[in-house]
C-alpha cells in the first residue's frame, strides 16, 4: 500500500515529510512515490534535471515554456518548517528539503520504500520525444538514474554535490500522461509512443538491474497509467508489464468540472443509469482493472488507485431524485486550491446530505437546491475498495495523495488491504 507525496504540498497545504511520520501514516505505507521529477531538452536529447522554475503550463498550457518547470528548492534546498527527527538542518549541509526528510523517514521506518515519480500531468512533455530512439531512451534513463539513484545532485543554493542523494530512492515510477495523446496540449506525442512506452520500460529495467547487480540491490520499476480504456488501448500492457514490479492504475478523475453534469470521481462499479456517452462510460474502476487483466497484466502487479480528494460542481439543481446526481451544474465548485477540486480533509467538514450510491459504491455530497455537489471517497467507500482488491487478488492499493488526508484517517483504512 502506498501513496504519493507532492513536492508542492509543503507550501500552501503546509504538509511536510515530517507530517507523514507524526500522523502515524508512515507505519501504514510500504512505499511513497515522490511527485514529481521533470525531463528537459538537454545535451542533444532529453534528461532528468534539477531546476527551480515556476510551471506556467498549469495555468497557461499555451505558454512557450509550458512543461519546463521544476522545484529543486522543495526537493533538496529549502529548510523545512518541521523535520522528521526534530533536528535543525545546518546552513552548510549538502542536502536539505524533502529529500533529506525522506532519508530520515526511511531511517525511522526501514520497511518503507521511496520511489521517485517522473512526469505527471504537467511534466510529461518530453517523454514521447525522449523515447523515440534507442539512443535517446538510453540517454534519458541514464540521466534519471544518475540524479535520483546515484544521487548526483547539481550544486545550487548551497546544496547538492556528487552522491549526496544516494540511498534515498529505491526505484523509479514512470508517470507518462499519456502515450499517444490525451495529456497536456504542449506534450510531444506520436503514434509510435504505443510501442516506445514498452521499449522505455525495458530500458529502465535493464539499467536499473545493471545498477542493482553492481550494488547487490533490487531497484523497483513502477508506472502510473491511465485507467480509461482509450489510455489503456494506447499501450501494450501484456508487453510492458513484464518489466514492472507493479502498475499503479489511476482509477480516479473519471469525471469532474470539465463535464457539464455531475458524475462520480472514482466509482468502483458502472451505473446503468450513467448519462455519459462514448468512451466516458468506460471510465469505471472495475472496468479498468478488468481491461488490464484481459490485456495480459498479472493480477499481482495491479494496484487500485484511491483519491484522497473529491471533484465537484456548483449551481446544481436537485433533479428528479432530489440528490443532484447527473444534473447540470453552472460551473466547478469553488475549491481551496483549484476550481472543482477539494481535499478530503476539507470535504469531510462540509455540511449537506451524504449519499452512498448503491450501485457504484461512491459517496456523494449535495448541499441543496442550486448548491454544491461533490463526489469523493471516505473510509466507508475505501473499505469497499479494499475488499474489492482482496476479492480480485490484486497486489494492493495506492492513493493520490498524502496531504489530502492530513490526519491519516483514509490511509488507515487503505492499510487494511494487507
Amino acid at each position: 500500500m502506498g501513496s504519493y507525496f507532492a513536492q508542492w504540498g509543503v507550501y500552501g497545504r503546509d504538509y511536510e515529510v515530517a507530517n507523514v511520520h507524526s500522523s502515524g501514516v508512515a507505519d501504514k505505507l510500504t512505499f511513497i512515490n515522490y511527485a514529481f521529477g521533470n525531463i528537459y531538452a538537454k545535451n542533444g536529447g532529453y534528461e532528468c534535471g534539477m531546476i527551480t522554475k515556476t510551471e506556467t503550463g498549469a495555468s497557461n498550457p499555451n505558454s512557450p515554456d509550458a512543461g519546463t518547470g521544476g522545484d529543486a528548492e522543495a526537493d533538496y534546498i529549502r529548510t523545512p518548517k518541521r523535520t522528521v527527527d526534530g533536528q535543525a538542518i545546518p546552513w552548510d549541509a549538502p542536502l536539505s528539503g524533502n529529500f533529506l526528510q525522506l532519508k530520515k523517514l526511511k531511517a525511522l521506518h526501514p520497511k518503507l520504500k521511496i520511489i521517485i515519480s517522473l512526469g505527471g500531468w504537467s511534466w510529461s512533455k518530453n517523454f514521447s520525444a525522449g523515447s523515440a530512439t534507442d539512443a535517446l531512451r538510453k540517454q534519458m534513463v541514464s540521466s534519471c538514474i544518475n540524479i535520483y539513484l546515484k544521487g548526483n545532485l547539481p550544486v545550487q543554493g548551497g546544496r547538492g554535490g556528487a552522491g549526496v542523494a544516494k540511498g534515498i530512492f529505491d526505484g523509479i515510477d514512470v508517470d507518462w500522461e499519456y502515450p499517444v495523446g490525451g495529456g497536456q496540449p504542449y506534450n510531444t506525442v506520436n503514434p509510435a509512443d504505443k510501442h516506445n512506452f514498452t521499449l522505455l520500460m525495458a530500458e529502465f529495467r535493464a539499467q536499473l538491474d545493471a545498477l542493482g547487480a553492481a550494488e547487490n540491490k533490487r531497484y523497483l520499476l513502477t508506472a502510473a497509467v491511465g485507467a480509461g480504456k482509450d489510455k489503456i488501448d494506447n499501450t501494450e500492457p501484456a508487453l510492458y508489464s513484464q518489466y514492472m514490479d507493479w502498475i499503479n492504475l489511476m482509477t480516479y478523475d473519471f469525471h469532474g468540472a470539465w463535464d457539464k453534469t455531475t458524475n462520480f470521481n472514482a466509482h468502483l462499479y458502472a451505473d446503468p443509469a450513467d448519462i455519459s456517452v462514448g468512451v466516458a462510460r468506460e471510465y469505471v474502476a472495475d472496468r479498468a482493472i478488468q481491461y488490464m487483466i484481459n490485456a495480459g497484466v498479472p493480477r499481482n502487479k495491479l494496484l487500485l488507485g484511491i483519491p484522497f480528494y473529491g471533484r465537484g460542481w456548483t449551481g446544481v439543481p436537485p433533479g428528479p431524485n432530489g440528490d443532484g446526481l447527473y444534473q447540470t451544474g453552472t460551473a466547478g465548485a469553488a475549491g481551496t486550491y483549484e476550481v472543482g477540486f477539494e481535499d478530503y480533509k476539507v470535504l469531510v467538514n462540509k455540511t449537506g446530505t451524504r449519499y452512498y450510491h448503491p450501485v457504484t459504491k461512491q459517496l456523494y455530497l449535495y448541499t441543496g437546491a442550486g448548491g454544491q455537489w461533490w463526489s469523493y471517497d471516505d473510509a466507508t467507500v475505501i473499505a469497499t475498495k479494499v475488499q474489492y482488491v482482496k476479492d480480485q487478488g490484486l497486489r494492493g492499493a495506492f492513493s493520490w495523495e498524502l496531504d489530502g488526508d492530513a490526519n491519516g484517517a483514509l490511509a488507515t483504512e487503505v492499510w487494511k488491504v494487507h
